[in-house]
């Protein structure tokens, strides 16, 4: 009885946990569409464009068809969820954009990456707040750099010399982050490391992991920004951030 009481009390306070959990993101959601509409005009003409449009293609074909019952409400469903994808694709778009640029971006876009990718930030760095991560997938060793171009190069060839030695035949790809030309902008980077070849398996990136976690790696780019720098940080300040870390 007891086994059953404690069963019954720990799986209502799962679905109590579901509970809020499913409200903090209907929270988060509709916070993000307030402060997105705010921002961008034509989020709902878009959204409820999308909705209209499909909406009216299910009663044209359903009319045609004779099956308006059925037509109706999957373009009516089809219509919301291409509205979702509308709502979520000009978010990450307005995020990108306030985010390129600043220090710590990159590690940002690394850190909310799809996929099974393996991000250690700042495994190098400067007190100017440059820094290269190191990323670890099936393509194998990834380095991406942020920062002058010029630094983070020097950043990136002494990172590859080190861990060259540590990773073997694995190939080691780098990136520079930015808009000028040989570098990906920031909005592509997930883009751009999805499209490399897959190279390597599941056991090798944790044998790898393990590997390289063993070089450390914290240099002075580990004081950096977890994200991307808020608007209008003191650059001094979080420069004296680092030296003292």
């Amino acid at each position: 009885m007891a086994k059953a009481k404690a069963s019954k009390e720990a799986k209502a306070a799962a679905k109590a946990a579901r509970k809020e959990a499913s409200r903090a993101r209907r929270k988060q959601l509709w916070q993000a569409f307030q402060m997105q509409r705010k921002e961008d005009k034509l989020l709902l003409p878009l959204m409820i464009g999308s909705i209209l449009l499909l909406t009216g293609l299910a009663v044209l074909i359903g009319l045609l068809t004779g099956s308006l019952v059925f037509v109706l409400p999957l373009g009516i469903v089809l219509g919301v969820l291409i509205a979702f994808i509308i709502f979520g694709r000009r978010v990450q778009k307005t995020v990108f954009t306030k985010a390129d640029g600043q220090a710590g971006a990159a590690a940002w876009a690394l850190d909310n990456m799809r996929g099974q990718w393996r991000v250690k930030q700042a495994v190098s760095g400067t007190t100017h707040l440059d820094a290269v991560h190191r990323v670890i997938g099936k393509p194998g060793v990834i380095l991406v750099g942020e920062g002058s171009p010029h630094r983070v190069k020097t950043l990136l060839a002494q990172e590859k010399k080190k861990i060259a030695r540590v990773v073997g035949d694995t190939p080691i790809y780098d990136v520079i982050v930015g808009n000028d030309e040989g570098q990906v902008p920031l909005k592509k980077l997930e883009r751009h490391l999805s499209k490399l070849p897959n190279n390597i398996n599941k056991a090798r990136i944790d044998s790898l992991e393990s590997r390289l976690a063993a070089l450390g790696g914290k240099g002075p780019g580990a004081g950096m920004p977890k994200g991307p720098m808020p608007a209008g940080a003191k650059m001094r300040n979080i420069q004296r951030t680092a030296r003292r870390r």
